[in-house]
């Protein structure tokens, strides 16, 4: 056993063990559907770096790295569409939102459309909707499963199946809780991660000043090959015009009101301290992104020789660090994957237990059971739901995919296309549109983005998401207009 490997292996029991004893103090504190599903009364610094963790998640690590490796500069305007679409969607979203929610006392994004719009169709429809995070889920199984295989020499499927009991367990036993505490804690891991490999390639490839440095990095990579170094790479999936990267934006603008994001949200303790969460998500992201250098430092010292791109990051990081850095950056991906994949499985487990069987099943009789126990069966189905959420993803990547962050942009972009447009009207329409209005946007989007990305239209997952959304908002807008729904004196302030 070489020197890695037997510091990955301390890291890894270090931080496993840290997570496995916040999972058990959340279960404790997780007493009904509510702890499950958003934690409530939570402060602003925690949820904020449990928004910006949760936001990134591993392929910020290896995936997008990977990009910058693969396609050179181009891939920085991925850093302009997280950090500036990303809050811009928080803050157009987060306040009014929470607002709205007083009153609904919602558990969740289908659960707070369904009560907004007094629609179940819209509730159960938004939260199959929310299935397709699944594939996000895989893609952060693939990261874990890669840092198993890396740096411990286990085989791809049986690191699969390590981060996904992982994982499965302490959301299975804290639900909410588990997620956001831990996710606070691995927020600060992956911030300064990303500081040390940005500040590594300024120190090994010094030449003299700053601006000297990364002229000779930028130099060296259009020597490999010239698109590298162009604003928009005609090599790149989702960075080749000026469309695709006004799509790259849109989309990051729209996954900002994610439903595994929008739980945050909902769980913040008090109005007033909303600044603070958003703050703290940015500049926790910040420092997170810079990490996408890494893959211009990767291609800089190993050329084109990199196997799988998403692995990129980490053999400039076996080739820059000592034995011991490399193992605690194997374990920051690991917490990267697993502060992602936590969120989302909550979000799912909330749809069944909350949305679906309390809000639809229960509420109209279609399942006759006293209060107290259709809580306790609700949460029950919620802990259910999260391993068998774990085995669907696992099936979806057990053969790794070529690029992880493309898989787990098919679930992000179904979600946008198919809730933005209804989000949107509830907080800036000046009239309540019908809920018929609403269920056309959210069928209207989401089939728009099928026909568009399945159907080879259009190729880069992100500008497919981003057409299908601006389809779901213009039809609820047209409709609302069309319908002509009555007017509510006072709604317009909400």
């Amino acid at each position: 056993m070489n020197s890695i490997m037997t510091y990955t292996w301390i890291g890894f029991t270090v931080f496993l063990s840290a997570m496995f004893i916040l999972g058990l103090v959340s279960a404790k504190k997780t007493k009904n559907i509510r702890d499950f599903a958003i934690g409530s009364g939570l402060g602003p610094y925690v949820l904020g770096l449990s928004f910006s963790a949760t936001y990134l998640s591993a392929a910020t690590f290896l995936g997008y790295p990977g990009w910058s490796y693969d396609w050179g500069l181009s891939n920085l305007w991925l850093f302009l569409a997280i950090i500036g679409g990303g809050p811009i969607g928080v803050i157009m979203v987060a306040k009014k939102a929470r607002k709205l929610n007083q009153q609904q006392q919602s558990l969740s994004l289908p659960d707070w459309l369904g009560d907004f719009y007094n629609s179940d169709i819209l509730r159960v429809g938004s939260g199959i909707i929310l299935l397709f995070n699944v594939f996000y889920i895989a893609g952060q199984f693939v990261a874990g499963a890669r840092i198993f295989e890396y740096l411990l020499d286990i085989p791809y499927t049986m690191g699969l199946v390590a981060i996904a009991v992982i994982v499965v367990f302490y959301v299975f036993a804290g639900g909410a809780l588990a997620d956001i505490y831990t996710d606070a804690v691995q927020a600060v891991m992956m911030a300064f991660g990303g500081i040390a490999i940005f500040i590594s390639g300024i120190v090994l490839f010094w030449q003299g000043s700053i601006t000297n440095t990364f002229l000779g990095i930028t130099e060296n990579l259009a020597s490999q090959n010239k698109n590298l170094v162009k604003i928009f790479n005609p090599e790149s999936t989702h960075f080749h015009s000026f469309i695709t990267v006004l799509g790259a934006i849109m989309i990051q603008w729209a996954f900002a009101s994610a439903p595994h994001l929008f739980n945050k949200i909902l769980g913040l303790k008090d109005e007033k301290d909303l600044g603070k969460m958003i703050i703290t998500y940015i500049l926790a992201s910040f420092f997170s992104l810079v990490v996408l250098f890494g893959g211009f430092y990767s291609r800089r010292v190993l050329g084109d020789t990199v196997v799988t791109s998403d692995v990129a990051l980490i053999d400039y990081v076996v080739w820059a660090f000592p034995a011991i850095f490399v193992a605690i950056f194997g374990v920051v991906i690991l917490a990267a994957a697993m502060s992602t994949t936590d969120g989302l499985f909550v979000s799912i487990a909330t749809v069944f237990s909350n949305d679906i069987f309390l809000k639809v099943l229960i509420k109209r009789k279609m399942i006759r059971v006293g209060k107290q126990k259709a809580e306790r069966i609700a949460f029950w189905i919620s802990r259910i739901t999260v391993p068998v959420t774990g085995l669907f993803a696992f099936f979806l990547v057990i053969r790794p995919p070529a690029y992880m962050g493309d898989i787990m942009w098919i679930g992000i972009s179904g979600v946008a296309a198919g809730t933005m447009g209804p989000i949107l009207y509830a907080i800036y329409g000046k009239q309540k549109a019908p809920a018929r209005a609403a269920e056309a946007s959210m069928f209207a989007g989401l089939l728009s983005y099928l026909t568009l990305s399945f159907g080879g239209f259009i190729q880069s997952t992100m500008l497919a998401g981003s057409v299908a959304t601006v389809i779901g908002i213009m039809t609820i807008a047209i409709l609302a207009y069309i319908l002509k729904p009555s007017a509510q004196p006072g709604y317009n302030e909400q």
